[in-house]
């Protein structure tokens, strides 16, 4: 009976470790789930950067917040084509934004976790086709960079240069790839949960989906 109970446990864990590891052999887990030891080593995996550089026309007024100088196509382990900024941070897209015309709904809160790459219209860019490269300005007056028009944003929920844990978060943000397009090539699953703001500036100011819950 002893061994028969035996048995039976060893193939429970098993199969919860095989349940385990398909959950968590593509991407990144959410931000309250430990990271595995695959997904350290892809943290840890160097960015390839591809492709020429290029530059946009500058406008008159920069905004007073830190720029994004550069956009960088890159290849990540498991994900593929990235774009990154100049310190290698992977940027994503949100689908509640539109592209036709270019509009970015995430503020407030949201911004807070998404933090839009600003730019003064002069970015260098790596790999990157400049027709796909815009701008959009922000209702604080700021200008983000766009994608095929999408708004491109970065993920305070990221440890590192090169960590995509904003794939898939809210079933709504997608790392973006070169020509603007989500890149799907790997999804968490379930969608990750989205981290919390910075505890200086938790507190909501009533902007519409992004700081409640859509991100």
């Amino acid at each position: 009976m002893a061994a028969t109970r035996l048995t039976a446990t060893v193939a429970g864990c098993a199969a919860a470790a095989a349940a385990l590891a398909a959950l968590t052999a593509c991407a990144p887990p959410g931000a309250n789930t430990e990271n595995t030891a695959d997904t350290a080593a892809q943290a840890d995996a160097p960015l390839v950067e591809v492709g020429a550089g290029s530059s946009l026309a500058p406008v008159a007024t920069p905004p007073a917040a830190p720029l994004t100088t550069e956009l960088k196509a890159a290849s990540i382990p498991k994900m593929g084509k990235v774009v990154t900024d100049q310190e290698g941070w992977v940027l994503y897209r949100f689908d509640k934004d539109t592209a036709k015309p270019p509009k970015s709904n995430c503020a407030d809160k949201c911004a807070q976790v998404w933090p839009p790459a600003l730019t003064d219209g002069n970015p260098n860019l790596t790999g990157v086709d400049p027709s796909v490269v815009g701008t959009v300005t922000r209702d604080d007056g700021s200008r983000q960079i766009t994608l095929a028009g999408w708004p491109v944003y970065r993920y305070i929920g990221d440890p590192k240069p090169g960590a995509w844990k904003g794939q898939n978060v809210g079933g709504v943000w997608f790392v973006v790839a070169p020509d603007g397009k989500k890149n799907l090539t790997c999804l968490p699953t379930p969608a990750p949960t989205a981290v919390q703001p910075p505890a200086a500036t938790a507190a909501p100011t009533g902007n519409g989906d992004g700081g409640t819950g859509g991100y």
